[in-house]
């Protein structure tokens, strides 16, 4: 080929070029993403000072946002951090303060009346066992039907997923029902 010979592109080439340009220009953007936030980024430990004034009876935050529940005790001796199920909406979420009123080692499920009336066909009792929706232990709150409980359906963990209460794996609620006492101080946020 000689100097003067004009270079003439083919279709293939320019097609080439223009692909490799387009993805050039695209790696900034790439890198310039936001990361993405996945739940357990949110599970962090927290100091009890700033939601209960005492921990008489030992304290349990359950923060509604990151679907966790913190358990302090009374001496300070114990701190622990579980994954939970909060309810599906905030017309079905209390928040406040209340404490531990009852403890359940077997608890039965009966729908509340609210619960009823959206769901005509669910069943009016349902005894302890594998298919009781509130798992292996209950924890009931000051508030009527609410309760800190486990569950059999371990998918709900981590979701927005219960008509109210809040639900653990059933090992944890094994562990958190030994640990807290009647009176133990409760706060949803």
């Amino acid at each position: 080929m000689s100097a003067d010979a004009s270079f003439k592109p083919t279709r293939r080439t320019v097609l080439g070029a223009a692909a490799a340009a387009l993805g050039a220009s695209a790696l900034p953007a790439l890198a310039q993403q936001a990361p993405v936030r996945s739940n357990i980024a949110s599970f962090r430990m927290l100091d009890w000072q700033p939601y209960f004034p005492d921990l008489q009876k030992g304290a349990m935050l359950v923060d509604t946002q990151s679907r966790c529940l913190h358990y302090w005790s009374a001496d300070q001796a114990i701190y622990k951090l579980y994954p939970t199920s909060v309810p599906l909406s905030p017309e079905l979420t209390r928040l406040g303060r209340t404490t531990i009123i009852k403890k359940d080692p077997a608890p039965s499920w009966r729908p509340t009346p609210s619960m009823r009336e959206r769901n005509p066909d669910w069943p009016a009792f349902i005894p302890p066992g594998p298919d009781c929706p509130l798992g292996t232990r209950a924890m009931w709150l000051s508030w009527e039907y609410y309760r800190v409980h486990g569950t059999h359906d371990t998918r709900k963990i981590g979701r927005k997923s219960s008509n109210g209460c809040i639900g653990m794996y059933n090992e944890h609620v094994e562990e958190l029902y030994d640990l807290v006492q009647i009176g133990a101080q409760v706060l949803l946020i």
